[in-house]
């Protein structure tokens, strides 16, 4: 009796059934869910990248202030020295002039040329010097752009055609400025550029002939 009732209670029961706009509607939640569980590792992938190429550069130094100094003695159309660096007062630095490359002392008549244009314009006077990114060259000197009156003297010098632009890095502040007024130099046929008398070898393959 009980075994009948019991077949009898369960005879009309069927399997459940889903249509198929139902399961299509499951499986496109299903994939909607795959898709933002993928996009969300993919952005944390990225992020996580960013910050370890972030961590990975390196620090940039902090450049010193612009100081002015009183010169004492013009080296070459390049390289000078100055009182007024460092802790001592009295200590004389050399300097060397940012993006400029001066003629050779030996190469005459351009290497007097070049220093006198630059005693003209700094000899034993105040000037300003502003840095870069690199402070100083391989022998130990002080690599500056040197102001005066707000005319940058680098510049200057290329303008005069008493020097060569010839960029470095990493010092490029006045790279753009160097490189113009090397044009206007060039066009106008300044010294080094007269088509008179050119410097027909650059200062660094003089030396390099001439050691």
């Amino acid at each position: 009796m009980i075994q009948k009732l019991y077949s009898e209670r369960f005879k009309y029961r069927t399997p459940l059934q889903t249509s198929p706009r139902c399961r299509e509607r499951v499986k496109s939640q299903i994939l909607n869910i795959q898709k933002v569980y993928f996009s969300t590792i993919f952005s944390i992938f990225l992020l996580c990248l960013l910050f370890l190429a972030v961590g990975c550069q390196p620090q940039k130094q902090a450049q010193t202030p612009p100081l002015q100094v009183k010169v004492v003695r013009v080296v070459s159309g390049q390289t000078f020295e100055v009182l007024g660096m460092g802790d001592q007062p009295n200590l004389i630095s050399q300097v060397r002039l940012i993006g400029i490359e001066a003629p050779d002392l030996r190469q005459r008549p351009w290497g007097d040329d070049s220093k006198t244009s630059l005693e003209s314009l700094i000899a034993e006077q105040p000037v300003t010097l502003e840095f870069d990114v690199e402070a100083k060259d391989k022998i130990g000197r002080t690599l500056a752009y040197i102001w005066k009156d707000k005319i940058l003297l680098n510049e200057q010098m290329v303008r005069n055609g008493s020097a060569l632009f010839i960029a470095r890095s990493p010092n490029h502040k006045y790279d753009l400025k160097l490189e113009r007024a090397q044009q206007w130099a060039r066009l106008m046929g300044k010294g080094i550029w007269n088509p008179e008398k050119p410097m027909r070898v650059s200062p660094s393959e003089f030396r390099r002939v001439n050691r």
